[in-house]
């Protein structure tokens, strides 16, 4: 499985990105995907994830009435839109994908991997 996000930058507080995370090297589209963050000093965060058929949706606490997860599975393409954003959302943005089924997701559900794309939010 190969992750590619993309869609990071800079943005002044209030303001809204969309970052895209292309799916590539499988031959179906029955992958869970997430999206965590890290800041500088910090452990990496939950932020979002969805269920292959999109009926089982996560939201981290710090991100619930702002984010939001979506996929096209015809694309394979996962995106998380982010809005109102704030200083503390600052972070490189990671996409990962597992068949394993996620309850409280954490970095250990999720056995695949993509670069992160910075989000930058000035106040």
């Amino acid at each position: 499985v190969q992750l590619q996000a993309s869609g990071g930058g800079m943005v002044q507080a209030g303001g809204s990105l969309r970052l895209s995370c292309a799916v590539s090297g499988v031959t179906d589209n029955g992958y869970n995907m997430a999206w965590f963050r890290q800041a500088p000093g910090k452990e990496r965060e939950f932020v979002a994830a969805i269920s292959w058929g999109a009926t089982n949706l996560r939201y981290g606490d710090s991100v619930k009435g702002r984010f939001t997860i979506s996929r096209v599975n015809v694309r394979r393409t996962v995106y998380l839109q982010m809005n109102n954003l704030k200083p503390e959302d600052t972070a490189v943005y990671y996409c990962a994908a597992d068949k394993r089924s996620f309850y409280n997701p954490t970095p250990a559900d999720f056995g695949s991997w993509g670069h992160g794309t910075q989000v930058t939010v000035s106040s």
